[in-house]
């Protein structure tokens, strides 16, 4: 029986869902915290392995928040995967790492943060995002 994947954004749900994986049990504990304070809807994985298990279990996220550098499956390797799969592909993911920018983009990421990262900057990111996402799905409708 094939797998039932539920990732379709629905426009008028109220709270974004964002996926935090980071291998940093303190960076995780503390976006997650932020991301619910801003009213967000928060999952969080250790590593790119946990984050496929849970996306491919059918939960929905609007916005990936990825480090790359990760013990386990690391974000590049994660990315590679997420883009191969049709379901999880047009996901956005916003990047972190200590490495610089440019070092990042081969993740390709709509936005990229360089550790330490400024959590009202990421916040305000990411809610822009879930916004031109939210609205991009409202108008195909």
């Amino acid at each position: 029986m094939a797998q039932v994947r539920h990732l379709a954004l629905d426009p008028k749900k109220q709270m974004a869902r964002v996926l935090i994986v980071d291998d940093s049990r303190a960076t995780r504990a503390g976006l997650r915290v932020a991301f619910l304070n801003e009213g967000f809807d928060v999952a969080t994985a250790r590593d790119g392995v946990e984050a496929l298990a849970y996306l491919n279990a059918g939960y929905a996220v609007d916005v990936i928040v990825l480090d790359l550098m990760m013990s386990g499956m690391d974000g590049w390797t994660f990315r590679r995967a997420q883009r191969r799969d049709p379901w999880l592909a047009d996901i956005p993911v916003v990047v972190m790492s200590g490495l610089e920018a440019r070092a990042m983009r081969g993740a390709t990421p709509v936005a990229a943060f360089q550790k330490p990262v400024n959590v009202n900057e990421l916040v305000s990111t990411v809610r822009a995002i879930c916004r031109r996402r939210r609205r991009f799905v409202s108008e195909r409708k």
